[in-house]
C-alpha cells in the first residue's frame, strides 16, 4: 500500500468531517441545499478560516520584514530583483554630470557614470552611452572616442 503525505491525509480527514457537518464544502461548495443553522454554521467556519489565515499573513509579514533588515543590513537591496532598475536621471543626463569640464573616452565615460551611481545591467551598457553622445547636442566630439561636455 503507498504511503499518503500528512498533507493529504489531513485533507481527507477534514473532507470527511466537513461531509459529516453537511458544510458546502462537503457539497462542492454548493449553498442552496443548506438549512439556515447550517448556512450558520458555514458562515462561521469560513469566519474561523479568514481570522487563522490573517494570523497566518501578519506571521508570514513579520517573518519577511525580519528578513528585509537582514538583507538590509548586509548592505543588499530590498528590491523586488530582476527587472528594470530605475534611477534618478537618465542617462544623458549623468553622462553630462560627469563630463562637464573633461574629456574622456567612451569606455572611461561608461566607467565615470557607473561609479557616479547610475544603474544599468545592460550587457551592451558601453555601446549605449556612445549612441547617447552620438545623438545629445550637449556632446562634443573632441577627438577619435574622446567626448566632452559642451
Amino acid at each position: 500500500m503507498a504511503k499518503r503525505s500528512k498533507k493529504k491525509t489531513a485533507k481527507r480527514a477534514r473532507k470527511t468531517t466537513a461531509k459529516k457537518r453537511g458544510s458546502a464544502r462537503a457539497s462542492g461548495g454548493s449553498l442552496e441545499n443548506l438549512s439556515v443553522s447550517e448556512l450558520q454554521a458555514e458562515l462561521n467556519r469560513r469566519r474561523r478560516g479568514v481570522s487563522r489565515l490573517e494570523r497566518r499573513r501578519e506571521k508570514l509579514m513579520a517573518e519577511l520584514a525580519d528578513i528585509n533588515a537582514e538583507i538590509a543590513g548586509m548592505g543588499g537591496s530590498l528590491g523586488g530583483g530582476g527587472g528594470r532598475g530605475r534611477n534618478n536621471m537618465t542617462l544623458p543626463d549623468a553622462l553630462h554630470q560627469v563630463l562637464n569640464g573633461t574629456v574622456m573616452s567612451v569606455t572611461e565615460a561608461a566607467d565615470a557614470v557607473r561609479a557616479a551611481g547610475y544603474h544599468s545591467n545592460a550587457a551592451n551598457f558601453r555601446t549605449m552611452v556612445n549612441q547617447a553622445l552620438l545623438k545629445d547636442k550637449r556632446f562634443k566630439k573632441v577627438a577619435r572616442g574622446q567626448y566632452t561636455a559642451a
